[in-house]
């Protein structure tokens, strides 16, 4: 994806399919969603999380926003943030200096910019929750 709209498929190509290695299918993970309804809508925000806890302790986080940047992005600080926190300790550990760093969005008629960026921490925060329940 290289941003709305646009891919890098050629003229010709199709995507035949989406192969996921086995090691992503590991852990809890969440995907929540801002928007106008619960369906059928175009996004404010949304986030998807993935974490593997192992003996109380985050030991790998993926955390990704949507709606906030040309193409959903990966939050590397908030992951990075997140391994080994324990699971007491992990939404804390979200940070929005570090979920908004990675983020570019724009003002459109469904949120500002700024609206965006606060969302997407907050989301990202309920995102960590809601995978280590």
């Amino acid at each position: 994806l290289l941003g709305p709209r646009r891919t890098a498929l050629q003229p010709g190509e199709m995507l035949a399919a989406v192969v996921i290695p086995e090691p992503a299918l590991n852990g809890r993970s969440a995907f929540v969603k801002l928007g106008a309804r619960s369906h059928l809508v175009i996004s404010i925000a949304m986030v998807a999380a993935r974490l593997v806890v192992e003996g109380g302790l985050v030991r790998k986080a993926s955390v990704a926003v949507g709606a906030c940047s040309p193409v959903a992005v990966r939050l590397l600080a908030v992951e990075a943030a997140l391994a080994g926190a324990t699971v007491a300790e992990a939404v804390d550990r979200v940070t929005a200096a570090d979920v908004q760093a990675a983020l570019s969005p724009i003002d459109d008629v469904r949120a500002t910019a700024g609206y965006r960026r606060m969302a997407a921490v907050e989301l990202v925060r309920r995102a960590v929750a809601e995978a280590l329940a």
